[in-house]
């Protein structure tokens, strides 16, 4: 079941590593079509290429930033801030699905064996997965019990594919998870906590199958998610509690807004939008209805109110890309590559 709703998700990339580029031919034409990938069959150019990634793959380093905090009079602490709103700004990053999440590794290469492939491997983050002959059985249990990779996959196993594919899932999940662990954290004891509700998340999690999102990441004012499909189909699932809600209908009484307006809000059969004004209700606004969307009532923690807006207005997507285009896009590098050879 799944425990939490992660801040921010998106596709990352699976790395491939063989001497055989015959074996990794065949293999791209199995693997999940879902899946973006690149294939390496020189692991010295493949180490090198990572290697040289380490440093791109941190996400979340635009969120958290240093200050000085000077309430003291004689005094200044330097203190972590955490920046909400950058976690949005994340899917303004058209190169974020080129981060690495997962290496998968033969172990039997002339030039560098999969054990000391991993062991020069810069990336800590980074989730390995070991493909082992049957004579390198033993050198992958020991290698896994060190902690050098996280899974090992008989290559010869009649469901060898079947296996790998779904072990790309989960330590891509995993890459995922321990990325944004710690700004799940932070955000937890905050009015986020939604976030750690388990039964919310699975909830969600139903609502991301049904729209077939891919990513998604935490929206700030209103609180919710911002999520697109594979196409870049953009949704905004906005997440109130009774809390939160009383919040809106206070500013909404002190904009004067007309009665019927708070009727609706307290059915809680829809809520608004206002993207002009960070979900608040705007000063002489002549018409509120266009800015209202059918609402769902969830019990979990507590009780939620949530709302999907498609194609939202007011969020800029400028320099936004779409999974779909990135993995057409190395489709074409890998066809170009295979051409080469």
């Amino acid at each position: 079941m799944t425990k939490a709703i992660q801040p921010f998700s998106w596709p990352t990339t699976a790395a491939f590593v063989d001497d055989s580029a015959a074996f990794l031919s065949n293999l791209s034409l199995q693997l999940d079509p879902e899946l973006a990938f690149r294939m390496f069959s020189s692991p010295t150019g493949a180490l090198k290429f990572l290697n040289a990634r380490a440093a791109q793959d941190h996400p979340a380093s635009p969120i958290f930033s240093p200050y000085l905090d000077r309430t003291e009079e004689n005094d200044a602490h330097q203190v972590i801030a955490m920046r909400v709103d950058a976690i949005r700004s994340l899917v303004q990053r058209p190169a974020r699905f080129e981060s690495i999440s997962v290496v998968v590794v033969d172990y039997d290469m002339p030039e560098l064996n999969g054990v000391e492939f991993c062991r020069r491997l810069a990336n800590p983050a980074l989730k390995k997965i070991m493909l082992t002959g049957k004579a390198d059985e033993r050198v992958a249990v020991k290698s896994f019990n060190e902690g050098l990779i996280d899974r090992f996959i008989r290559k010869h196993e009649v469901d060898a594919v079947e296996t790998l594919n779904q072990a790309i899932h989960d330590m891509q999940t995993a890459w995922i998870d321990k990325t944004s662990g710690a700004v799940l954290e932070a955000l937890a004891v905050s009015e986020y906590a939604f976030l750690k509700d388990a039964a919310l998340a699975a909830h969600v999690q139903g609502i991301f199958s049904s729209l077939g999102i891919v990513e998604h990441y935490l929206s700030y004012q209103p609180h919710g998610l911002l999520m697109f499909d594979a196409e870049g189909t953009a949704w905004l699932l906005i997440i109130h509690t009774d809390e939160s809600l009383r919040g809106v209908r206070e500013i909404a009484v002190e904009q004067g807004s007309p009665a019927r307006f708070l009727a609706e809000l307290d059915s809680r059969n829809s809520v608004p939008y206002f993207w002009l004004t960070e979900g608040y209700y705007p000063t002489q606004c002549p018409d509120w209805r266009p800015y209202m969307h059918p609402a769902s009532v969830f019990e979990g923690d507590c009780r939620y109110v949530y709302a999907l807006v498609k194609q939202p207005a007011g969020i800029s997507l400028n320099n936004f890309v779409p999974f779909d285009n990135y993995l057409q896009r190395l489709d074409r590098d890998i066809q170009a590559a295979w051409n080469t050879h």
